[in-house]
């Protein structure tokens, strides 16, 4: 069996990465997407190259992350949690909304580590997103990176069903729950 790696369009090195979007602005981005171990100080792989690296112990003191592709099952990734910093959930399409589903199990099993959106993240989805626990933002498509921008936040305030994060419960509907500022 051969191990393929899904890596955004144009995310192979870190001079093509975006800026990520965290805490309402845009950072450097402090993680490059590889399709292969280069060797690098902080690095996000694919899964079947990250566990070989990690089991091969050529990790060292490097910041090491995980591309949770929708295709990968969470089961191969679990183990894996407590040795990595951050795991981009990649969304390859606007369509494919699996990885919603992988964020919001990471929460649940109690990752601390930062949970990046890579890939498709459209402006639309983004209250979604930070609803399953997704906090950070690599924004390739312009509409979304101008809205960020600006400020102009398309989250709702109240939310009528529970997300992966703890929300306040608002007012007497214990349904209804309030956004955190």
């Amino acid at each position: 069996m051969v191990a393929t790696a899904i890596v955004p369009q144009g995310a192979a090195t870190s001079s093509s990465t975006p800026d990520v979007f965290r805490a309402g602005h845009f950072e450097p981005n402090d993680f490059a997407i590889a399709a292969e171990d280069t060797g690098g100080d902080a690095l996000i792989l694919p899964l079947a190259i990250l566990r070989a690296t990690l089991d091969g112990n050529s990790a060292g003191n490097r910041r090491l992350g995980l591309l949770f592709s929708p295709a990968d099952r969470f089961e191969e990734v679990a183990p894996l949690l407590g040795r990595i910093a951050v795991v981009a959930v990649d969304f390859p399409k606007f369509a494919d909304g699996r990885g919603f589903s992988h964020a919001a199990r990471l929460v649940r099993a109690g990752f601390t580590g930062e949970i990046r959106a890579v890939g498709d993240v459209l402006i639309d989805e983004i209250p979604l997103m930070r609803r399953v626990g997704i906090s950070a933002f690599e924004v390739r498509n312009p509409t979304a990176r101008r809205y960020l921008s600006k400020g102009r936040d398309p989250s709702p305030s109240l939310h009528y069903q529970p997300g992966a994060l703890p929300e306040p419960p608002a007012g007497t509907r214990p349904w209804l729950r309030r956004r955190e500022s």
